[in-house]
């Protein structure tokens, strides 16, 4: 690329070089045999160990007095009142520990916000916005992480900052200046990190083991494998070799696009430990004003953001884990750049001024497995078509739902939330009214407080990114329509891999009033409606067809006895069932009452005065709990 045209040209400060003529003589460089055998060999740190238990085993405790004792005596409804405060309580305790221990924790906290699927809102609220900055390092302690993985500092670069432009929970970054002229950015691991992650998951792998013994917890999630998902994350993340593979491998993909740079790794000087980039700092992709300064039209960013990520997702299926502000940036070209230089890739025309975006910070990817892609589809075939029992079974094929998940009641709920938003576009939607929602939420309640459902770590990365980029491209520009960006890829998705014979079997599940809606028929016209009519005869005709053979097996089970069916209690049945379960509930705690006095007495006679004063306290909560039953009736 000219020189011209080279992005990070404006990086480095202009501070004056540092003195490094003091160097000591340069260390014997240490083999990847001795640097593998090094990271093996962890130092627990007991103090930070124990700390973090008794965290654990502080919040376990007020949860069990919450959720298992108090709602014992009291019930759900009186406790349920102030958990959200509590929750966010709770969450504020967590965060104000992450910030203050760093490494980990900061990790970890930012993981828990993403596990919308298992955790209520209040908790994600409360950890979204936690921050992975910390302070920094001294550039003693820097440089002598430098010398052991590179060598002398002033050997290998001419000038290098020693004030960080960035400093995260794993590792902090420094610009500096190769003898070759070339700006480049310098991300250098904490000294001790690998002590202090192996300490913090050896103290969580605890807690974890803790958390399965309460059964609300182990009923929603698989907590030791989730920890274990995290665990191989951060691994990844603390190997910098592996995050300059990831750079190098998004270089490969978007090699021929004219409109996007991914920054060179200098792999000389890339160890685990040390990664060493081109430092192609430029306009924060969020700085609206310099990048409408700068010619640039917005609609032209957001398009080619969207672009992108659409490209990595549905034809790499390797993406881009975290694109927030902080790693994306806008470099403008010069208006009279030859093209096709920052123009853009799909051979749209150009609104402004051409210019590349840029990708930096490569540590975390998702990867969009055979698997999760076959259940992609099929979703989005259950979703074009309305069919409830197809969306459910493709949940099952993500892996989202947990063994003990109701199917038929998810089915239902799924058909419940189309039946209120089918066949509304954006805007419509987000006009929905709150009551409508809350009628389906009051309908499955029991879902809601269940939630049998736990995605799998690249999904949620997806959903992330897809979420992150969403708030991004409307930021850009107010106007944008995502799913028109998203229609040929989702086209694609659905029909690739010969899986034009699967959707053969899409049954047309419309009602009448639905296929004269304009965004009906505006579907079915499109490049793939035709073919979407055709598959769809064809299925009716299949249908009709085996119709006399189901007709037959549904009369022989019938005269066979052997049709079972499936009854819902209407409301006023429960409400019955519900007193009825509360009234057995009394009747058992006043039998219990009355063995535990009448045993505590027998056994104050015989002598046994701790035991029977233990039997008369136990009596006692008994009988608190019969009143509680009795008031709230």
């Amino acid at each position: 690329m000219p020189d011209l045209n080279k992005p990070g040209s404006e990086s480095i400060s202009s501070e004056p070089k540092p003195d490094l003529s003091t160097a000591e003589p340069e260390p014997a460089r240490p083999s990847a045999d001795e640097i593998a055998a090094g990271l093996t060999e962890y130092r627990v740190n007991w103090r930070r160990y124990w700390r973090t238990l008794r965290f654990g085993a502080w919040l376990f405790l007020r949860i069990l007095w919450w959720e298992v004792v108090l709602r014992w005596l009291v019930g759900n409804k009186l406790i349920s009142g102030g958990r959200t405060e509590r929750f966010r309580r709770w969450a504020q305790e967590f965060r104000g520990l992450a910030v203050t221990m760093g490494g980990v924790m900061i990790k970890l906290g930012q993981f828990i916000s993403s596990r919308v699927d298992i955790l209520p809102p209040v908790i994600i609220q409360e950890l979204a916005s936690l921050q992975d900055e910390v302070p920094t390092v001294a550039f003693d302690l820097i440089r002598k992480t430098l010398d052991e993985e590179l060598g002398p500092v002033e050997r290998r670069f001419s000038a290098f900052e020693t004030v960080p432009v960035a400093a995260a929970s794993l590792g902090q970054a420094h610009r500096a200046l190769l003898p070759g002229g070339e700006r480049v950015v310098v991300k250098v691991q904490r000294p001790g990190i690998h002590s202090l992650v192996y300490t913090d998951l050896k103290a969580l792998r605890v807690i974890a083991g803790w958390a399965m013994y309460f059964p609300f917890i182990a009923r929603r999630a698989n907590i030791p494998g989730l920890l274990d998902e995290f665990s191989a994350g951060l691994w990844d993340e603390l190997n910098y070799r592996q995050e300059a593979d990831h750079a190098e491998r998004f270089a490969a993909m978007f090699a021929d696009n004219p409109g996007i740079y991914i920054p060179r790794v200098y792999r000389e000087l890339t160890t685990r430990r040390i990664l060493t980039l081109e430092d192609v700092t430029a306009i924060k992709i969020t700085d609206y004003d310099r990048i409408t300064a700068e010619g640039i039209d917005r609609r032209d960013v957001a398009r080619r953001l969207q672009h992108t990520y659409l490209e990595m997702i549905f034809v790499e299926r390797f993406f881009h884990a975290d694109p927030h502000p902080g790693n994306l940036f806008v470099y403008p070209l010069p208006p009279d750049a030859p093209a096709p230089n920052g123009q853009h890739a799909n051979g749209q025309p150009m609104l402004g001024r051409p210019f590349y975006l840029i990708f930096v910070d490569f540590g975390m990817v998702g990867r969009l497995t055979p698997e999760i892609v076959a259940g992609l589809r099929e979703t989005l075939i259950g979703l074009t078509t309305r069919d409830a029992r197809r969306v459910v079974e493709s949940y099952q094929q993500l892996g989202i739902l947990l063994p003990c998940a109701d199917v038929r009641r998810i089915e239902e709920a799924t058909r419940a939330a189309f039946d209120t938003v089918w066949g509304l576009n954006l805007s419509q939607l987000s006009n929905v009214h709150v009551s409508e929602m809350a009628r389906v939420g009051r309908d499955f309640s029991d879902l809601l407080l269940s939630l049998p459902f736990q995605v799998p770590q690249d999904f949620l990365y997806l959903a992330r990114a897809i979420g992150i980029l969403s708030g991004m491209c409307t930021g850009l520009d107010p106007d944008f329509d995502p799913w028109r960006e998203m229609q040929p890829f989702v086209a694609r998705l659905l029909t690739e891999n010969g899986e034009r014979s699967s959707t053969r079997r899409l049954p047309f599940d419309l009602k009448p009033r639905d296929l004269l809606h304009p965004q009906t028929l505006n579907a079915l016209l499109s490049d793939g409606g035709i073919d979407l009519l055709l598959n769809t005869g064809y299925d009716l005709a299949r249908r009709t067809m085996h119709l006399p053979v189901l007709l037959d097996q549904v009369l022989t089970r019938a005269d066979r006895g052997e049709l079972n069916m499936q009854i819902a209690a209407s409301p006023q049945l429960q409400c019955d069932l519900n007193r009825l379960e509360r009234t057995l509930n009394r009747l058992v705690n006043a039998v219990l009452f009355a063995g535990l006095v009448f045993g505590s007495a027998l056994v104050y006679y015989a002598g046994e005065h701790t035991i029977s004063t233990l039997g008369l306290i136990l009596a006692a909560v008994t009988f608190l709990r019969v009143l509680i039953l009795g008031w709230r009736r």
